[in-house]
């Protein structure tokens, strides 16, 4: 009897809110799903909390992510959806490309549309369904943003107040003291995600306070 070796699988997760408003549990259930019914072994899964409007290499974990799935020869990243991977059309586009390179497929649940096909060639169709999709995002966006700053001059216009109240915004001083175990844990060489584990704080959380005190 011969044996075949599944293909392994990794699953990214990320939502934009970094408190308990929103979860990453639906779309790890539903990629853990996808993996088992295509007969892929999930062999880790990174969440993340953070913004989409921030850059790729300011996700931790997405960074972490995909080190770990070419380092690891990965065959496949599962991800809910393209925004997840890039916060515009050329950031998706170059990790698309770093993962190309790399012999690592991505699949994308909800377009239902990967790197490569089932016989291991490229997919002609990917950076052209990715440019238009994520030009009608960005465009989307912009509206959004066309809309809020225009209900804001309107509400300044009327008196209304913005901007934080004065003294909410923490000092150097009192964040060295308030991440004191998060300072000392990055100094001794520990991993973001580690470092984050241990203190009970996000990994946003350590990764903002490793670049504002250049760790």
């Amino acid at each position: 009897m011969t044996h075949t070796t599944k293909k392994t699988a990794v699953i990214y997760a990320r939502v934009s809110s970094t408190g308990e408003r929103q979860s990453t549990a639906r779309q790890v259930a539903d990629l853990t799903q996808y993996a088992a019914i295509n007969g892929m072994a999930v062999t880790e899964i990174f969440e993340e909390h953070i913004s989409g409007a921030v850059k790729n290499e300011e996700r931790p974990v997405l960074c972490e992510c995909l080190d770990y799935c070419i380092s690891n020869k990965i065959d496949t990243l599962l991800i809910s959806e393209l925004s997840r991977l890039g916060r515009n059309v050329d950031e998706v586009l170059a990790n698309v490309k770093r993962c190309k390179d790399s012999q690592l497929n991505i699949y994308f649940q909800k377009e239902n549309i990967s790197i490569f096909q089932p016989d291991g060639s490229k997919n002609p169709f990917l950076n052209i369904f990715i440019s238009v999709l994520g030009t009608c995002a960005e465009m989307e966006r912009e509206a959004i943003a066309f809309r809020l700053n225009s209900g804001l001059k309107r509400y300044k216009e009327a008196g209304g107040k913005v901007g934080r109240k004065v003294g909410s915004v923490k000092s150097k001083e009192k964040k060295q003291e308030e991440y004191a175990r998060v300072l000392r844990n990055l100094k001794q060489g520990k991993s973001i995600r580690d470092t984050a584990t241990i203190c009970g704080v996000s990994i946003s959380t350590v990764f903002r306070v490793k670049r504002e005190f250049g760790i």
